[in-house]
């Protein structure tokens, strides 16, 4: 592909961006895979090109959250794997699948994100006690959530922050970090098989691994001092801003 070194620099900054909302609420993609295909990247390397991109941001942001302990890797390795196995097996699924069923599917997820953040009272705080207990939590409900990030896509980082704070009643902000973790091991999964197929654009690619590395950094730096009612509001945002796109895509 022929891409200037003015767009090149402009889809790194979107990414530093993309990576610093994502860390915080999910939803990065709303930003990049936009941003890929106006820049004249054809639609499978787009997709492809986002998860390579993407995967940096999540790893990074999963770096951090292990470091400082605010996941511990004992706990997240095999909530890690379910969400891998899930991924992959909708990356696979969805080469054979028709992909009109994107257009119902994304936006009834991503209006169900929206108007539970936004309409139910004290959506943000976790209940009394958990609904599920981790064993079959992390059977099921994980890679469901694992195998929608590798069929489709977008919301999975608040998809799985919702599911941890509604059924795990993790607070939010523990909630987005767990989310982090697994949404990481997602993009690994959908990223390897798109890199089979051979839909990357590698310098592309390449640059806007730096942006998300930057942002990702940054906004981890930052996730347990920002209030859960923020976050809230940032999940409405990016889940209706992402809806939004889709209905008009």
């Amino acid at each position: 592909m022929d891409i200037t070194w003015q767009v090149l620099l402009v889809l790194g900054l979107v990414a530093l961006l993309a990576g610093f909302l994502d860390t915080l609420a999910g939803g990065g993609g709303l930003l990049t895979l936009p941003a890929l295909l106006l820049a004249g990247v054809p639609p499978l390397q787009a997709l492809g090109t986002n998860k390579l991109q993407g995967s940096f941001g999540t790893g990074m942001a999963t770096l951090q959250m292990l470091r400082h302990r605010r996941v511990r890797w004992d706990d997240a390795r095999w909530p890690m794997l379910w969400a891998f196995l899930g991924s992959a097996a909708g990356s696979v699924a969805i080469q054979f699948a028709d992909s009109d069923a994107l257009r119902v599917v994304i936006p009834v997820v991503l209006g169900a994100i929206a108007a539970y953040f936004a309409f139910v009272p004290k959506a943000h705080r976790p209940p009394e006690r958990e609904r599920m207990s981790a064993a079959p939590y992390e059977a099921t409900v994980v890679p469901a959530i694992g195998a929608y990030d590798g069929a489709f896509g977008p919301g999975t980082g608040s998809l799985f922050a919702l599911a941890g704070v509604t059924l795990r009643a993790y607070e939010l902000p523990r909630s987005t970090a767990v989310a982090k973790t697994l949404n990481f091991a997602t993009n690994v999964a959908s990223l390897l098989v798109f890199a089979v197929a051979g839909k990357m654009v590698w310098l592309v690619g390449g640059v806007m691994i730096v942006g998300q590395l930057v942002g990702a950094y940054v906004a981890s730096q930052v996730l347990f001092t920002v209030s859960p009612v923020v976050l809230r509001v940032l999940i409405v945002v990016m889940s209706a801003g992402m809806l939004v796109r889709v209905l008009l895509g």
